[in-house]
């Protein structure tokens, strides 16, 4: 049966005026910690990009600060493209990835606003490991969690899966159906139904990415966005859409109003490069020089 006939559920559409709604409102009488800090773990010697784009997309989005939590040799490469970005080196692992003991690190850092975590890790066993030890250590918090890329990857191969209070999962369409184990087409010919379903399932927020991204509440409240275009297929756009996610719930948004925020800009800030570069040669990077002029259209 199709969601669509289910009495339960409820469907929104993201656009300008609930944009507008929901963004974050600035004060003059203000300093950096006014508009919170983002921890990203993120990152690998195969995927530095991944940990720039994810955060310093959350400092375009408004963040106060953002702390990068990533492997030795992703912090160069990062500092060399980004002198906004604060970082905490948790060592690294044979592969390159996240070490397993990381969380003796992160779990020193006083007081994040919310996480961030996945954009670029891998999926080498240290940094499953590092996974499962830090979803433990947060099972039961009130931060806000965005789990994204290979932090999805890595749930959908644990045998028991247990997300945090306060999370959000991300995926794209093949993300969902590891995670769901279906086949990829199922997840698309309903892709309302299978976000309900995997929100349901984890009890967390489901964002399916891809065109009109839809987010899913366990309550059945269905949100999906109008904003985006070609130029979002591109490797890297997912990574930006994390950190946007995480940059407004370091402003004090929650989880929902958050995610729903960010596709709308995000799919805007797309629309908005592709006048200047064509939907064929956007950037993910390019992205992230547009979300200043989504904001402003909705100011």
């Amino acid at each position: 049966m199709s969601v669509m006939n289910e009495t339960s559920v409820k469907i929104n559409y993201i656009n300008k005026q609930l944009a507008k709604g929901l963004l974050p409102k600035r004060v003059e009488k203000s300093h950096k910690g006014t508009y919170g800090n983002v921890l990203n773990i993120a990152g690998s010697a195969s995927y530095p990009g991944a940990a720039y784009l994810s955060s310093v997309s959350a400092l375009r989005a408004g963040a106060g600060y953002v702390m990068l939590a990533a492997p030795s040799s992703v912090i160069p490469i990062v500092a060399a493209n980004s002198a906004d970005v604060t970082y905490l080196d948790v060592g690294e692992s044979q592969y390159g990835s996240i070490p397993k003991d990381a969380l003796r690190f992160i779990q020193g850092v006083a007081n994040p606003y919310c996480f961030s975590i996945g954009c670029g890790l891998g999926t080498s066993k240290p940094a499953k490991d590092f996974i499962s030890s830090f979803f433990a250590k947060y099972l039961k918090s009130q931060t806000p969690i965005i789990i994204d890329a290979d932090a999805i990857n890595i749930l959908s191969q644990l045998k028991r899966v247990d997300l945090p209070l306060n999370s959000i999962i991300t995926p794209h369409p093949l993300e969902l159906s590891r995670l769901m184990g279906v086949d990829v087409s199922e997840i698309q010919e309903d892709r309302i139904k299978w976000a309900w379903e995997a929100s349901k399932k984890f009890d967390c927020i489901v964002l399916l990415k891809g065109y009109e991204s839809v987010i899913a509440i366990p309550n059945g409240q269905i949100f999906i966005n109008t904003t985006g275009n070609s130029a979002l297929s591109k490797a890297g756009a997912g990574d930006v859409l994390t950190g946007m996610i995480a940059g407004f719930c370091a402003q004090g948004l929650n989880l929902e109003n958050a995610a729903c925020l960010s596709v709308y800009l995000h799919g805007r800030s797309g629309e908005l490069a592709s006048k200047t570069h064509t939907e064929y040669s956007v950037l993910a990077s390019n992205l992230i020089n547009y979300i200043p002029f989504a904001i402003k259209e909705i100011l």
